[in-house]
């Protein structure tokens, strides 16, 4: 199972950057085709929040565009804090699972090795994530019904402190949210977006992580008060493959190609000649 994590694309009406210089539809459809080029080919592509900058329609029909024209397998997708649910519904409710809920944009896939949880932690009006009791009951209930199976569970907030200033708008009830996990030993990785950077750390026994932005990332500033300032550092995806006997592995894909492929050549008086050439 290869499943390829998006994250935070900020789609735009056509024509019209973000923040005034960030092309951000460019930068999505060059990730798009980078998924679509990957060998072997993908089980799914999940998309973990902020499919658009400012949640209009026109953002998301340009987003669903050049996801039907670009991708053929499984697209999954959340609400960021940069979306609006009703237009994530209204507009790409053709997507399997979008309108499973009757109030949020959460559901199951259970088709896979791994279960797929993908979880609504959109707080309207606000930048942080939030889990309210309905939410908070659905996961329990929604873990507790297959505890056998390893569970992976996508969300655009994280439900972690990181040492940035990103801090102050990560999902909120950490504690809580972590208690959660921690009752449910299946819930083996859980993945994010949000904070525009490569981040892991545990969460309860799972390996949480947030995946690079396909777009713009964030200033790295740990325990900085200047508040959040982005740059054009390379854009990457995250690769989740199941394997059996490991579990699940993760990788990080730039989306650029760079120069290469060359071959490993040793020196004469490399000292591992004995095995492989690395």
């Amino acid at each position: 199972m290869i499943l390829i994590q998006l994250t935070d694309l900020h789609c735009r009406p056509h024509g019209q950057p973000a923040m005034r210089i960030c092309e951000t539809n460019m930068l999505t459809e060059r990730a798009l085709r980078a998924v679509a080029a990957f060998s072997p080919k993908p089980d799914a592509v999940l998309i973990t929040g902020d499919l658009t900058d400012a949640g209009t329609q026109p953002e998301y029909r340009t987003l669903a565009e050049m996801l039907g024209r670009l991708i053929d397998i499984p697209v999954y997708v959340i609400p960021g804090n940069h979306d609006r649910r009703e237009l994530v519904r209204a507009e790409l409710g053709h997507l399997p699972g979008v309108t499973a809920d009757p109030h949020f944009v959460q559901y199951v896939v259970d088709d896979l090795p791994v279960r797929l949880v993908m979880l609504d932690t959109v707080a309207p009006g606000f930048g942080h994530g939030e889990l309210c009791a309905e939410r908070m009951a659905w996961l329990e209930a929604t873990l507790a019904a297959v505890p056998h199976k390893p569970t992976l569970i996508g969300m655009h907030h994280p439900p972690f402190l990181c040492g940035m200033d990103m801090d102050r708008i990560a999902l909120q009830d950490i504690p809580g949210f972590t208690a959660l996990i921690a009752r449910h030993p299946q819930a083996k990785r859980i993945v994010c977006g949000h904070h525009h950077r490569p981040i892991t750390v545990q969460v309860a026994h799972a390996v949480a992580s947030i995946a690079p932005s396909v777009a713009h990332q964030v200033e790295l500033e740990l325990f900085g008060k200047n508040g959040e300032r982005w740059n054009l550092e390379p854009a990457a995806f995250a690769v989740h493959v199941w394997l059996d006997g490991t579990g699940i592995v993760s990788h990080t894909q730039y989306v650029e190609s760079y120069p290469g492929p060359y071959p490993f050549l040793a020196d004469p008086d490399y000292p591992g000649m004995g095995g492989a050439v690395q």
